[in-house]
């Protein structure tokens, strides 16, 4: 793909896309320039923290409760996985078990389990397992398919 970029003085700022064929990467480039930069809100230790999604390694919910990983930190949001999954969809998030959502960009390492399961390590070193009801489009996903099709 070939990027030309052109400074202007006056007038409106434009993006013009040409392609043959919508791709899957088309389609998040286009996610991204229609979506404001979001970020979520949450609480640790009791201050509301600020969280840009692309920090974020994985998502769980525990006990009703769901929480955000980081590098550094462990955050508690009012959203459930459900409405996570539909804010954070375009982005590179993936629903991988009935309790948690992973960042595909922060995977370091895939390894295939028995059951058709899979266990993904994180960027933090963490293993997540990606449930056998969700493995395959999991790999659909890796292959560039399978989302928003």
């Amino acid at each position: 793909m070939k990027v030309r970029l052109e400074q202007i003085s006056q007038g409106e700022e434009e993006v013009i896309v040409r392609y043959r064929e919508m791709s899957r990467q088309l389609e998040e480039l286009l996610s991204l320039l229609r979506t404001p930069k979001q970020r979520l809100v949450g609480e640790k230790d009791g201050m509301q923290l600020v969280v840009d999604p692309a920090e974020i390694l994985y998502i769980e919910s525990v006990e009703g409760r769901t929480f955000l990983y980081t590098m550094q930190d462990v955050v508690r949001v009012e959203y459930t996985l459900a409405q996570l999954e539909m804010l954070l969809g375009s982005i590179n998030f993936f629903r991988c078990s009935k309790s948690v959502i992973l960042n595909i960009d922060k995977v370091k390492a895939l390894k295939s389990l028995a059951s058709n399961r899979i266990d993904a390590t994180m960027q933090s070193g963490e293993h997540i397992l990606i449930s056998r009801t969700y493995a395959s489009e999991f790999r659909k996903r890796l292959k560039g398919g399978g989302h928003n099709e």
